[in-house]
């Protein structure tokens, strides 16, 4: 969590964690009730994963679009 927090920028931060950690909180909230707080815990990190990687590539995909060419 320290390397994660180091390692990443304030805009990466705000715009991709918080928002990938806030939606598997809520989704662990509701759903996962296996009565074992390692098994919720291990649920909601691999949702958080599967999230922020969702999430990063949706983003790197929008970056990447080609522009369209400027007409003369």
């Amino acid at each position: 969590m320290f390397t994660l927090l180091k390692s990443c920028t304030k805009k990466d931060l705000a715009f991709v964690q918080a928002p990938s950690f806030l939606v598997a909180l809520l989704v662990a909230e509701l759903f996962y009730k296996f009565h074992s707080f390692l098994l919720e815990t291990g649920a909601f990190l691999v949702t958080w994963l599967v999230l922020d990687a969702a999430l990063t590539a949706l983003i790197s995909a929008f970056r990447r679009q080609p522009t369209l060419p400027t007409q003369r």
